[in-house]
């Protein structure tokens, strides 16, 4: 066996093809992303004579309380892998090594980094710990048999009011018009957005290859409601969203999301995945509470994987753990 960087686009998507638990975060298109945004990826493979058997990409993180190595949504950890980040991570200047693992939510592998000297992070990364997916196979009309009776009556009369329209767009140019109702959605929530820089990167580079969808809900002609879809490896992701509060007894949030449901199945999508899950039961007042009941009412099922794990690399690391342990009760999380 042998850790070698992939260049090969085509072995690496081949890679992640018939993988269960996968995001676009382990993308070839996410590593471009990256660099757009000036990053320095390394798209790193475990070679045996089968081929591939592990992938992970790395991203360096430059950040006013120090460098560190992100890995989002990582499937394996081997100790070769893990050696190699480390050597990266010291010629990089990397305070630490962030881990976003998509691997069960068990003891086992909590004890697996546990030994290899990870502790839990103070802030999750920039991807999910959680999140909530359906299946996309069956058809139509038993997708929303399926549904929260609330939410199919929602749907049902927003398709029947003319005053409605969705309409999709892959052009750059309508990102001004999504980013107008990002920040109507962020200061009406109180959350920080992704920036526009991100969100125009990550819509750029996979629209490019057809990957990447905006849908617009219209309420009398006029914009109120968006979502921006990222297709990737059989997958439909629910990654960004936005809702003006003009008119919000009209359920456009709901067509929006059927819509987009069903343009991912017209892509031959077999998940959907809404990018993103807490307990409502558990933690009624977490601030994702709200919108997990909402995706909730479209059938699916919980996935629950590891907290992000950390390896500290130097002592500079816990500058940066206090500081995201502030932020992280500040905001409620």
């Amino acid at each position: 066996m042998e850790i070698r960087e992939v260049n090969d686009k085509n072995a690496w998507e081949s890679f992640f093809e018939n993988k269960e638990d996968k995001s676009f975060l382990q993308s070839w298109a996410w590593g471009e992303v990256q660099k757009k945004l000036g990053n320095k990826v390394w798209r790193l493979g475990l070679l045996n004579s089968g081929g591939l058997s592990s992938a992970i990409l790395a991203v360096k993180i430059q950040a006013k309380r120090g460098n560190f190595l992100l890995v989002p949504h990582g499937i394996s950890m081997s100790g070769v892998l893990l050696n190699i980040l480390k050597e990266i991570a010291s010629r990089e200047n990397c305070s630490f090594i962030r881990v976003a693992p998509l691997l069960p939510r068990n003891e086992e592998n909590i004890k697996l980094f546990k030994d290899s000297g990870f502790i839990e992070s103070s802030m999750h990364a920039s991807a999910y710990e959680a999140t909530w997916k359906l299946d996309i196979a069956p058809s139509e009309e038993e997708l929303i048999r399926n549904m929260r009776k609330t939410t199919r009556y929602l749907i049902r009369q927003a398709e029947k009011n003319a005053d409605i329209e969705v309409v999709m767009s892959d052009k750059i140019s309508d990102l001004e018009l999504y980013n107008q109702l990002a920040k109507e959605t962020a200061k009406k929530q109180h959350f920080v957005p992704f920036s526009e820089e991100v969100v125009k990167a990550e819509f750029e580079v996979f629209a490019k290859d057809n990957k990447a969808l905006l849908l617009f809900a219209k309420y009398r002609s006029e914009a109120e409601a968006a979502v921006l879809i990222i297709f990737w490896s059989n997958i439909g992701f629910y990654h960004q969203a936005a809702l003006s509060d003009k008119h919000h007894k009209v359920p456009l949030a709901y067509l929006l999301q059927w819509e987009a449901i069903k343009e991912a199945k017209k892509r031959g999508c077999r998940i959907y995945d809404f990018w993103g899950y807490i307990d409502p039961k558990k933690y009624p007042k977490h601030p994702w509470a709200g919108p997990t009941l909402f995706k909730l009412g479209f059938n699916g099922k919980a996935y629950e994987y590891m907290k992000t794990q950390d390896l500290p690399l130097s002592k500079k690391y816990w500058l940066t753990y206090t500081f995201e342990k502030l932020r992280k009760l500040k905001r409620g999380l």
